[in-house]
């Protein structure tokens, strides 16, 4: 690896790290000394790189610096380009745009060389013969995880029972076949996973989640067993 694509490797591996990352971790992960680490971050922060931190404490990438497009790997074009193709596929219209869009504004920034192997990509998702619509728009459901409000649904269980629900949305599950909104139930006082084939309505309600999605998240994944995402 040489000095510039080393700089580069721990760009993106303090991008990767939302909260403060030591030296000794960085140099772990690099696998070389952390006098290296030092004098690379020394070196970045020079050349106008927003790194906060010091030794000892921990080091972090300000949000808003962008690395450069040549910093992208053949498999890291290829993971992107097929995750994009997989959800350009979901039946939820805007998701699957924003998808399209999205790849095709990466690909804009890519030099040619990079571009044309996303472009010829070897790579996709196999097309989904039986996939279960949903019944209700999923901008809704993402816009109130986003902004972490209530909503009101009308959900309907195997069984064909309607009920009406307060629920404060936390995230949705993207399987195969279906979605799930993962909520907290205001009629069943506990977290509870809907498929989104199954809500029939879904109103967004001006009042914000009584508690911090994120701390909801945590509770929701101890009470499934679920460790805690990779930072």
């Amino acid at each position: 690896m040489t000095r510039t694509e080393r700089l580069l490797a721990l760009l993106q591996l303090l991008r990767r790290h939302r909260r403060p990352v030591t030296g000794r971790q960085l140099a772990g992960e690099m696998s070389v000394s952390l006098r290296t680490v030092y004098r690379d971050i020394a070196t970045l922060v020079a050349q106008g790189a927003p790194i906060e931190g010091e030794a000892g404490i921990g080091f972090i990438l300000r949000p808003g610096f962008l690395l450069p497009p040549l910093m992208f790997k053949d498999e890291e074009i290829e993971a992107i380009v097929l995750g994009s193709r997989w959800v350009s596929q979901l039946p939820d219209a805007t998701l699957s745009r924003a998808a399209t869009d999205a790849l095709a504004k990466i690909e804009s920034v890519l030099p040619r060389e990079l571009r044309e192997r996303a472009e010829y990509s070897g790579l996709f998702p196999v097309p989904r013969a039986s996939v279960l619509a949903d019944t209700v728009d999923g901008a809704v459901l993402r816009r109130a995880i986003r902004d972490e409000r209530k909503l009101r649904i009308i959900y309907h269980n195997d069984q064909g029972v309607q009920t009406a629900r307060v629920v404060w949305p936390l995230a949705i599950g993207f399987y195969d076949r279906l979605r799930v909104l993962v909520a907290w139930c205001e009629l069943r006082t506990g977290f509870r996973h809907f498929r989104t084939d199954r809500i029939q309505s879904a109103d967004l309600l001006d009042e914000p989640l009584p508690r911090g999605r994120q701390a909801l998240l945590a509770d929701w994944r101890r009470g499934e067993g679920l460790p805690e995402p990779q930072r």
